[in-house]
């Protein structure tokens, strides 16, 4: 209770200052900043022992410490850019079983947000003027972070922005300093309440490192005695002009070794007119006697808005960036930073670090979805460009695999910067090459293709929404092991089964096997090329029938590449007619028949599709083929027969792909495949448009593919 006095006294007199986000006065205006953007005081700083503007807070003594290490960014950080991506702003509700009731919150969420990437989310806290919307009337956040994004100074994430008012009128209406003691119940709600409903709604990684909490005035005094009190909960913590209701700094930090060992990232700020300095002051000498890195950057500003906003615009560069914090913690960065912001150089200046962009190239790039959680990098813009950031002080060149990009150029910070040719859209494996030697790009992840673990990047298309992972019933990708006699192994298999496969113990399926290309393996289908997400969409559209799909690995990768004229099929044929097909119908609830059973592959597995299912019309009834061949009529022993037992040939390409007489495609797949038709077979060819040897132009023919399948 005593602290609640004290933050009455000191932060909350109704006549000395308005709540935060309330007109003032004239002569109020004329005392204390206003919350425009980068407006400047009379003074850029007080005099010794002077009192903050208007009498407010306490008397202003300035320490060796108390300089702003981070320049004024100008008001083009907030500046709506209609060249560049932009995230959603929502408010949702959730319930509060702290408070007993349903309670608002502001939500951002960054441009491409996707629910197949799990992003790292800052709570931002408000002041006690304030609700779920201060933030926003304030700095724009979702400008801010559009922006930021776009300009790959941060990385995506969530922000959420709750109601620190917790209480069933959580309205800043009347004598708003009598909430104050909802404040701390915030504290419970946030944790019991508040984080599980985002980390139930939306896509977020959830665990402490990729959690951050900030917050302005009474959410700063929030922050650092909610983040700093559950470190097992939050690694990033900011403090913005702190109030009075901050814990003492020995409660704060009981253990600085612990809080060391657990902390990434420790922000304070606070401006120079500010009367409440002394709340931050105390804290910053204590975490700096006590040895606990941390960032302090005092500006020329007041207890306003145009304080948090520039300091959330630093802030949010550093949080889940390891190696940026790192760097910004370190004495020779922050000596750095200190010297720029003395000289009020301008990030994005002349002097920026980073290599300037080449000619012809839009700058309007984003980070990609095959990115790992929490990386900026790789980005790819709207010319279908990838622009790679590898961050590489020691190494003498540095490139990726390719072709026709642009010579990567090494920035003073140590990053090496280059850029793609256009790409078509869709999926891409590449590697990084240092110094000569190839290696995964440490910002992607990871995909098996090319008979390595490698780095792949995806180019935005036109008509992803039919792999997008929707709000729609969804199948199950099964992995299961199978002994084959044959080989003497055991082997695995990936199974997707359809929406309600378990409601109903009756119901039995056709089944498709589906076979990968060369250098890949079973992983490829589910992971590069979304199988069971195309299948979950068609079907909730009722495009499609229901059917099982098993993906299996090939037995392609001994075969040297050059050698595939010499590949033998015998030995996979055996695994998958004698040993494959029988486990599968043991096991899951097929139709065991030949009429319910197809096959496909692509490239390699197309050509094994076509060998085994040619050699055996008596298991097969539906052949696919993508990008791997084509069927003639002359390739058909017995013709009559085929015609009988076969329900659909299908042939698809890449558009650029086809065209004349190659013969690694067999000849002219289009007239081989309107010859069947001509001689009566089902037989249908699908072209991709503008995509090439590649998992888009796959991804395409399977949505092609499954609607034609087991039509009786």
């Amino acid at each position: 209770m005593r602290c609640l006095v004290v933050l009455a006294v000191l932060l909350f007199s109704s006549s000395n200052l308005p709540a935060q986000g309330e007109p003032r006065s004239g002569a109020e205006q004329a005392g204390q900043e206003s919350p425009r953007p980068n407006s400047r005081p009379n003074q850029n700083r007080p005099q010794p022992g002077r009192r903050g503007p208007g009498g407010f807070g306490g008397t202003i003594e300035l320490g060796p410490d108390d300089k702003q290490i981070y320049p004024d960014p100008d008001d083009s950080i907030v500046a709506k850019r209609e060249d560049i991506a932009h995230g959603k702003l929502e408010m949702i509700e959730y319930d509060s079983k702290t408070v007993g009731t349903k309670r608002k919150m502001n939500v951002y969420t960054p441009p491409g947000y996707s629910a197949e990437k799990k992003y790292p989310v800052l709570y931002l806290l408000h002041g006690i003027g304030g609700d779920e919307t201060e933030w926003q009337r304030f700095a724009t956040p979702d400008r801010l972070f559009d922006n930021l994004i776009a300009d790959g100074k941060a990385v995506p994430m969530i922000v959420v922005m709750p109601n620190g008012r917790a209480q069933k009128n959580d309205r800043a209406e009347g004598n708003v300093f009598e909430s104050a003691p909802a404040f701390g119940v915030f504290e419970r709600d946030l944790l019991d309440d508040v984080i599980p409903a985002i980390e139930g709604r939306y896509s977020v990684q959830a665990d402490r490192e990729h959690r951050a909490l900030a917050g302005l005035s009474m959410g700063g005094g929030q922050s650092l005695n909610f983040g700093l009190g559950h470190l097992d909960t939050f690694a990033w913590v900011g403090g913005f002009s702190s109030a009075p209701n901050t814990r003492q700094p020995e409660e704060l930090v009981p253990d600085a070794a612990k809080t060391k060992a657990q902390l990434k990232l420790l922000w304070l700020s606070c401006g120079n007119q500010d009367g409440l300095i002394n709340i931050s002051q105390r804290t910053q000498r204590y975490l700096k006697d006590k040895g606990v890195p941390h960032l302090w950057n005092v500006d020329s500003h007041g207890h306003d808005a145009t304080h948090w906003r520039n300091n959330l615009y630093y802030f949010a560069q550093l949080i889940f960036n390891d190696a940026a914090a790192k760097a910004a913690l370190s004495p020779k960065t922050a000596a750095v930073e200190e010297k720029s912001a003395a000289s009020e150089t301008k990030p994005g200046s002349a002097t920026s670090q980073a290599p300037k962009t080449p000619e012809g190239i839009t700058e309007d790039f984003q980070p990609a979805s095959t990115n790992q959680s929490g990386r900026a990098y790789p980005q790819v813009n709207s010319q279908g460009r990838v622009k790679f950031r590898i961050v590489a002080p020691e190494a003498k060149s540095v490139s990726c695999t390719f072709r026709d990009s642009t010579e990567f150029v090494k920035g003073e910070d140590g990053a090496w910067i280059g850029y793609t040719r256009p790409l078509d859209e869709g999926f891409h494996y590449y590697m990084i090459k240092i110094d000569g030697a190839e290696v995964p790009d440490p910002n992607s992840k990871y995909f098996f293709g090319a008979n390595r673990w490698g780095s792949a990047v995806e180019v935005p298309a036109h008509d992803a929404d039919f792999y997008a992972l929707k709000n729609v019933p969804h199948g199950q990708v099964r992995e299961v092991t199978f002994h084959s006699p044959s080989t003497n192994s055991e082997r695995r298999a990936f199974v997707y089964t359809p929406p309600g496969y378990d409601l109903d113990s009756v119901k039995r399926y056709p089944v498709l096997y589906l076979q990968h290309g060369y250098g890949e393996n079973e992983y490829g289908w589910s992971v590069q090329g979304h199988a069971g997400v195309i299948m979950d969409n068609l079907l909730a559209e009722q495009k499609t029938k229901p059917f099982l799909i098993v993906m299996t690995y090939g037995m392609t990768n001994d075969t040297r590449m050059g050698g595939i004229r010499d590949f033998d099929i015998r030995p996979f044929q055996t695994v998958l007619c004698e040993e494959l097909i029988p486990f599968i119908d043991a096991q899951f609830r097929t139709i065991a028949d030949q009429l319910h059973r197809a096959m496909a592959g692509l490239s390699m597995g197309g050509m094994e599709t076509r060998t085994i299912t040619l050699a055996r019309p008596d298991l097969f009834s539906h052949i696919a083929l993508f990008s791997g061949g084509s069927i003639a009529v002359g390739d058909i022993q017995d013709l009559d027969a085929f015609k009988k037992q076969n329900r659909l040939v299908f042939v698809s390409y890449g558009g650029h792909e086809v065209g004349g007489n190659s013969p690694r495609r067999g000849g002219d797949p289009q007239a081989a495949t309107q010859g069947l038709r001509e001689v009566g077979v089902n037989a249908h060819y699908y072209v991709s448009p503008k995509t090439g040897h590649e998992w888009q132009s796959w991804r395409r023919s399977l949505r092609e593919l499954a609607p034609q399948l087991f039509q009786e």
